[in-house]
């Protein structure tokens, strides 16, 4: 596989030297493989749109809170043509279910890096006593950088995280959704969610317990995110499903 850009390089560098970290904690940490459908879907509108996307995903938790991350490499032709990261870390010293949000959005693809964004706020979270149910709700100022011909601008977000094991601890119903604000899109808003429901093998009386791989797959929902192969402006709704398997360690 051939990277084109020795920056993108460096992130999936760091995402490996993340996820080795993790495997040395008490986290949780995956590998997803996805294939998407939205070139398919919507023809020469996203033409351009990659079909494979791997993803390390991560979540450590700790005395003094929890860091969360994610990498997505997309990659087409068998090449990475970009890469996209979200890196958090939650601060709790005390017993209420409120925390400390931190977070810096980012990336790059071979010509050039994305706008970046820090978010700083509050976080909802709640979880079942077994951990097989739970969310997090958070209310976020965003502060997106100055970049190369893009000015530095202030904004908010929120965003829901869930994840429900059911069908004893056969399946696996998960995801986020985002929603922020830009003055530079129809309405103002910014919508992006990516429901996962995934099938766990080692669920299976007939399979080992060790044996983590999942099938199944994500409906990624956004309106007013994407920018169009033919020329468009990203004020539309799509619905690109994906088809994967993932690993967790």
């Amino acid at each position: 596989m051939i990277f084109q850009h020795s920056k993108i390089k460096k992130v999936i560098i760091m995402s490996a030297f993340f996820s080795a970290m993790s495997l040395t904690s008490n986290a949780q940490l995956n590998l997803q493989l996805h294939h998407d459908f939205g070139k398919e879907l919507y023809g020469s509108e996203l033409q351009t749109r990659p079909k494979t996307t791997l993803t390390v995903e991560n979540f450590t938790a700790d005395k003094w809170g929890s860091t969360y991350f994610f990498i997505d490499a997309d990659i087409s032709d068998d090449q990475v043509k970009s890469a996209y990261g979200e890196f958090s870390r939650e601060l709790q010293f005390w017993k209420a279910p409120i925390a400390i949000h931190l977070e810096y959005d980012g990336g790059l693809n071979s010509n050039t890096s994305f706008q970046g964004a820090y978010l700083l706020g509050a976080a909802y979270n709640w979880n079942s006593k077994d951990f097989r149910r739970g969310f997090s709700l958070q209310a976020m100022y965003k502060h997106y950088a100055k970049s190369k011909g893009l000015k530095s601008f202030e904004s908010w977000q929120t965003t829901a995280v869930w994840h429900i094991i059911f069908a004893k601890d056969l399946m696996t119903f998960s995801g986020f959704a985002d929603l922020w604000h830009d003055n530079s899109v129809k309405g103002n808003l910014v919508f992006i969610s990516e429901p996962q429901i995934w099938f766990n093998l080692a669920a299976l009386k007939c399979v080992d317990d060790n044996f983590k791989l999942s099938v199944g797959g994500e409906l990624e929902l956004s309106n007013n995110f994407i920018w169009p192969s033919d020329g468009g402006k990203n004020d539309k709704f799509y619905a690109n499903p994906t088809l994967a398997v993932k690993w967790t360690f």
